[in-house]
């Protein structure tokens, strides 16, 4: 009797131990995805203006400037998206989009990405982090 009721507390022990550690599995993954999540939501903020308090210049003031001129880059067929949201495009407007930010001189990337926001058109998810990185190189030279 006394090992039945040791190997009944030895499998409830190995229980409580395996739900512990899914847990803490649980745990670490949930707040792995947060954080994955806050990095790319603040990259999103920072490439629509908002200021990560990580540089010199606000990227606001550098990326959207509100009384800045619209300026374009031979990208005049874009404007039919303003107001569209990015997650709305057809393959054929996004990859409109993806052309001419791949025909742009480096240097060009946070001009149009200013004249992109300032005409209330929306980047494409890959699109905006491609141009992010580039300008953030431009700012770490």
């Amino acid at each position: 009797m006394v090992e039945l009721a040791l190997f009944v507390g030895l499998g409830l022990l190995i229980l409580i131990l395996f739900e512990v550690r899914a847990r803490r599995e649980s745990r670490d993954e949930e707040a792995r995805l947060k954080a994955e999540q806050e990095a790319k939501e603040r990259e999103r903020q920072n490439l629509e203006g908002e200021c990560c308090g990580q540089h010199l210049v606000c990227e606001r003031e550098t990326l959207l400037q509100t009384n800045a001129e619209v300026v374009y880059y031979d990208d005049e067929e874009l404007d039919k998206l303003a107001g569209i949201d990015a997650n709305s495009y057809t393959d054929k407007e996004a990859d409109q989009i993806r052309e001419v930010f791949h025909t742009l001189q480096e240097n060009d990337v946070t001009g149009w990405v200013r004249s992109m926001q300032l005409r209330g058109i929306q980047l494409p998810d890959d699109v905006r982090e491609e141009a992010l990185l580039i300008v953030r190189e431009r700012r770490n030279r």
